[in-house]
């Protein structure tokens, strides 16, 4: 019986992040086959995981990974935070639902990838978060992210109530996400849109009540 639902935020809870790169794109000019070699030379010349790995971390700041790419960009690349927020938007339905399931007594935690000093930023989109969500793990203040199987261990340890992974019903947009969940037991549901995700999660739910 599904007893909790892990949800992700970015492409999720939001419009597809996509569109916030797509934006920046355009108003940087800076395209996005040049920002990926960038951080592979970063990760060669430091010797560690990729750059934006140790920013979701937290084991380096934005400015650090800012200032890293602009040496090998050899230019400014401007205030990306702000473009990406500005073209990342609630995805209304889906919270909607997310509310509706913790009405009807589901255990709900959000599992992110995501930036330390972005926390304010992505707060402020989903302004009923800590209503909705019993529990919030965020990648740059445990230090570790998805698909690493231990960040999924410890939402599960947070969630409590003696829930096992094959209570859970986990939702992302990332494939290999839901395959780590799925791997650990959980049932994954990979986020396409809308009418998909109600679909799937609502299929996932009204078998784990038949079963009961």
């Amino acid at each position: 019986m599904i007893r909790a639902v892990i949800s992700d935020f970015g492409g999720v809870l939001t419009t597809p992040l996509l569109q916030s790169f797509a934006a920046y794109q355009r108003e940087s000019g800076i395209p996005f086959e040049d920002l990926g070699a960038a951080m592979a030379r970063v990760a060669a010349a430091h010797g560690d995981e990729h750059p934006l790995f140790e920013l979701e971390k937290g084991r380096i700041s934005e400015d650090e990974f800012i200032g890293r790419l602009e040496s090998e960009l050899g230019r400014k690349m401007g205030r990306f935070r702000d473009t990406y927020f500005a073209h990342l938007h609630p995805n209304e339905p889906m919270i909607a639902y997310m509310r509706e399931l913790k009405e009807r007594g589901l255990r709900m935690a959000l599992l992110t990838n995501n930036v330390r000093e972005w926390e304010p930023l992505w707060r402020a989109k989903l302004p009923d978060v800590d209503e909705i969500f019993a529990v919030i793990v965020d990648s740059a203040f445990v230090g570790m992210r998805k698909p690493e199987p231990a960040i999924y261990e410890l939402t599960l340890e947070r969630i409590g109530d003696g829930i096992e992974p094959g209570e859970c019903l986990f939702l992302d947009d990332i494939d290999a996400n839901c395959e780590a969940a799925a791997a650990l037991g959980m049932q994954a549901v990979r986020f396409a849109d809308n009418e998909q995700a109600f679909a799937e999660m609502k299929a996932a739910l009204d078998g784990s009540a038949e079963g009961a």
